[in-house]
């Protein structure tokens, strides 16, 4: 089932762009920095040693999402960092990084910091999932 645009002139349906598409610049000339993406969970005794809470190793179970961007050359005043539900959009005078996050994130609440002696941006973001049966706290 298609759902038509009210515009007969437009070639896609606004459901079919990706969130962030509008930050996305290829004629950029700032390189792509790296950076590594690892999940974080909450875990107790219960979870360890009992198994009570039915949580599992997998992505799945993850409450947060860090990501660590490298920065070399990089002051922390010149970071200019946005975050969105799906996209994390970070820009300084030489790097450039747009990234569409694996799952969606709670914008408002997250926390980043910039480690200078390691010379890393270290971005950790609260995954905002539905309700379902390992997700239920």
């Amino acid at each position: 089932c298609q759902v038509k645009s009210k515009n007969k002139k437009t070639i896609w349906n606004a459901e079919e762009v990706p969130e962030g598409s509008e930050f996305d610049d290829t004629w950029d000339p700032r390189e792509k920095p790296e950076y590594e993406i690892s999940f974080k969970q909450h875990v107790g005794t219960e979870d360890v040693f009992f198994g009570m809470t039915g949580k599992d190793p997998s992505t799945a179970c993850c409450e947060d999402i860090v990501i660590k961007i490298k920065l070399p050359e990089t002051k922390y005043s010149d970071i200019t960092l946005d975050i969105q539900d799906k996209v994390l959009d970070l820009r300084t005078p030489k790097k450039k990084l747009l990234l569409h996050l694996p799952y969606p994130v709670n914008s408002k609440e997250g926390r980043a910091r910039f480690l200078s002696e390691e010379e890393v941006l270290e971005v950790t973001l609260r995954v905002s999932r539905k309700f379902d049966f390992i997700n239920f706290s």
